[in-house]
This record gives structure tokens, C-alpha cells and sequence, in this order.
């Protein structure tokens, strides 16, 4: 049975500051955010763009996008570390937003950036089983990536939902279901206590465990795409080189360029080979003709913790969807504390047509430059501030709360 991501939708806030400009707010050299980060803007999620707001509209552009009659979903998962309940999920508000079947199955899924590839690969195993017995999933990656003005990790900060509807023969990406390598290990790199709204982080050892995780990951993938006839395994070929391209989790883009490096480096430590200047040299090739088709998207969004991964994915295939029709692409999830995955699938034959109902860019001309000053603004108000004007166009708005509920306004 094929099964995979049939449909994408993404939504992302209104707003966005330009990184340059956040720079030189900062004192810091413009080059350090652009280029060191690869950062070219930062989207600003208000009060009222919650979790649950971008997850819903998100859900919705998947739907329409799919074309797929509601009344076959029976699944949903919305993966997120940005809850907005301790009991209620994220996914039960969205359930009745989106007026979903009853008869499903709806939770969230949480480990950090991992979260919505927890939330995928229950739903791809769910299909495969057989208990979804002829029905789809709709899993969502929803999060506000939030670390505080003038902060180390102001400048990776982003916040936006992708959705995916799950399938069986699926037009965007079949998955190699079974094809996968996963890394966990108990590590305090990156993690949000209960009451506080910004994430603590140790970034550098982030960076180290996120290199570790991939090396395991991508090893364990290799093993068993060799094994399975995916990839050739023989002496002086790389499993990786046989990817068309590689989506990795994107904390900020150059964070994809050190992993991609690493996991070269793990090809040539198996084989033997002694990673030298002429190593990195093809290896920095590789990353320009593998994996920087891959972010584009997310140099203009941010971080967007558990859609990193998938925000991507969608930026790849709305660019290069016919170009890599038949072809086989690798990804790579990572969520700090920490666990990973590996996995792959191959881009299907209608994905560009698919992909385009996305409506991608115009996604991106919607939205409205602010100033550095209107961020801060916007960064100052509490969680529970009303919006403070109606939802725009087939939006959703988090209203405020009304006797210990949180209530929403969009259709």
C-alpha cells in the first residue's frame, strides 16, 4: 500500500520584521543574523494567532487543498510545544473549529520540534495497520517559537502552522513506511517549564545534540534502506548522494548545513575515509545542490519548532515539485530533550499540481512588514490580550477568554 502526504497547507501571522533591520536595533552586524543564520525575515505571531489559530487555518488550506471529503478523516493529530491547555488539546479546539466528523480519533502529540512527525508517523503506521480502514489523518505541526526581546535566541524566534493531509496513494510524497532511523537520549539542551512562555535553551550544546542525533538517525536509515533495495550500499557510494534532495529540522537555516555536513562526515567515517578540506569542499556542494533548495520558506518565516521540518518540505516541492517527480528525497526531524527520526519518500507524479493548490506565495504577499518597534509592542502583550481587530479573510482569531474558555472567532 502507498501511504503519505497527500495535500499541504501552511499558515503563518500576518506580520513579520525584517532581520536586517532587527540587527541594527541590536548593534549587531546585519551579516551575523543573514548570513550566519541565514535568517532574511522573522514572522510575529499576535495574542490572538495562537497555536490553535494557525493549526486551524492551516487544517483548513490542507483540506481545500486535498480536496478530500471530510467525512473520511479519522485522525487528527496536531504535534506542538506550544500548548494553550493543560488537559484541553490543541487538537480538540481545532476538531470543532474545522466541524470535523465526531467519529475520529483526536489528540496532540509533544516532544519538542519532534512532536509533528510523531503526530505523521502515527498516522502513516495507523493507515498501514489497516485499522484506518480506508480512511485519512489530518496532522498538523503548530507552534510560536519564543525565546524574548533581546534574548540570544531573539533571532531565531518565527511562529506558523503546516498541516498534512495522510493517505493512502497520496499525490505530494509516498513514505517508506517501515524505512526509518531513530536517536533518543535524556538531555537538557532545550526545554520550556510549566508558566513560562519562553523556551530555555543551552544553544550550543543544542547544536552538538542535534549532530549526535542526526549521525544515529541517519545510520539507522541507511541500514535499512540498504537492506530494503532503496539505495545501493556498495563500496565508494554514498546512501546520502542517492537522495534528490534532504529536508532537515530548521531551527535557523544554517543549522541544515551542519547537519548535512555531519551526516557526510558519518558516510566517509564508515568507509573509512578521513574527512579532509577535500571532503568538506564536496560536502558544501552537496548542501548547495541537496538540501539549500530546501529553505527558502523558512529564511522568511523562522523557527516554527514542530513545521520546521515540513515548512521545508512544502518550500521544496513548491519549487522544484516537477523537476523531482519519481524521485526520492530524504528528511530528518529533530526534538530537543531529545528524540529523532530519519526517514524518506519518494515525490509523486501530480505533486507539482497538488503543491500549487497550497497557494504558497501567496502566502508570503499577504503578510505586512512592521517595524522593530511594532514587534516589541506586540512581543509585550500579555497571552490572554484580545486581538485587536476581526479575523482577515478565511482566518481564525483567538478572542480572549470567557469564563475559563478560550474563545475563537473565524468559519
Amino acid at each position: 500500500m502507498k501511504i503519505g502526504i497527500d495535500a499541504l497547507g501552511v499558515a503563518v501571522p500576518r506580520r513579520y520584521v525584517d532581520m536586517v533591520e532587527l540587527a541594527r536595533a541590536r548593534g549587531v552586524e546585519p551579516g551575523k543574523y543573514v548570513d550566519g543564520l541565514g535568517a532574511r525575515e522573522m514572522a510575529v505571531a499576535e495574542p490572538g494567532e495562537d497555536t490553535v489559530a494557525l493549526a486551524a487555518l492551516a487544517g483548513r488550506r490542507a483540506l481545500a487543498a486535498s480536496e478530500i471529503d471530510r467525512a473520511s478523516l479519522g485522525l487528527l493529530v496536531v504535534g506542538t510545544e506550544t500548548g494553550v491547555d493543560h488537559s484541553k488539546p490543541v487538537a480538540s479546539f481545532v476538531h470543532g473549529l474545522l466541524e470535523l466528523p465526531q467519529t475520529m480519533r483526536v489528540y496532540d502529540t509533544q516532544h519538542a520540534c519532534y512532536g509533528g512527525t510523531a503526530g505523521l508517523m502515527a498516522a502513516v503506521e495507523w493507515i498501514a495497520s489497516g485499522a484506518a480502514a480506508g480512511r485519512s489523518a489530518l496532522v498538523i505541526c503548530s507552534d510560536i517559537a519564543r525565546y524574548g526581546v533581546g534574548t540570544a535566541g531573539e533571532p531565531t524566534q518565527g511562529a506558523g502552522a503546516v498541516a498534512m493531509v495522510v493517505s493512502a496513494n497520496p499525490a505530494l510524497v509516498e513514505i517508506d513506511v517501515g524505512v526509518s532511523g531513530a536517536a533518543s537520549t535524556h538531555v537538557f539542551d532545550f526545554w520550556r517549564p510549566l508558566g513560562l512562555r519562553e523556551a530555555q535553551v543551552d544553544g550550543h550544546y543544542s547544536v552538538q545534540c542535534y549532530l549526535d542525533a542526526v549521525s544515529a538517525a541517519y545510520r539507522g536509515w541507511k541500514v535499512r534502506a540498504i537492506e530494503r533495495g532503496l539505495v545501493r550500499g556498495a563500496p565508494g557510494e554514498l546512501a546520502s548522494e542517492q537522495l534528490a534532495r534532504i529536508c532537515y529540522h530548521v531551527p535557523f537555516c544554517k543549522m541544515a548545513r551542519k547537519a548535512h555536513l555531519q551526516v557526510r562526515r558519518c558516510e566517509l567515517e564508515d568507509a573509512g575515509t578521513a574527512w579532509d578540506p577535500a571532503a568538506e569542499q564536496a560536502g558544501l556542494a552537496s548542501f548547495k545542490r541537496q538540501v539549500d533548495p530546501t529553505l527558502p520558506l523558512c529564511a522568511r518565516i523562522g523557527n516554527i519548532y514542530t513545521g520546521s521540518l515540513y515548512l521545508g518540505l512544502a518550500g521544496l516541492l513548491h519549487a522544484q515539485a516537477a523537476e523531482l517527480a519519481g524521485s526520492r528525497i530524504g528528511l530528518f526531524s529533530y526534538g530537543s530533550g531529545c528524540t529523532s527520526e530519519f526517514f524518506s519518500g519518494v515525490v509523486g507524479k501530480a505533486a507539482a499540481a497538488r503543491i500549487a493548490a497550497a497557494k504558497l506565495g501567496d502566502l508570503l504577499e499577504a503578510r505586512e512588514k512592521i517595524s522593530v518597534a511594532e514587534y516589541e509592542r506586540i512581543m509585550a502583550q500579555p497571552p490572554t490580550s484580545p486581538l485587536e481587530d476581526a479575523p482577515a479573510g478565511d482566518g481564525f482569531r483567538f478572542l480572549g477568554v470567557k469564563d475559563h474558555r478560550r474563545q475563537y472567532a473565524g468559519k
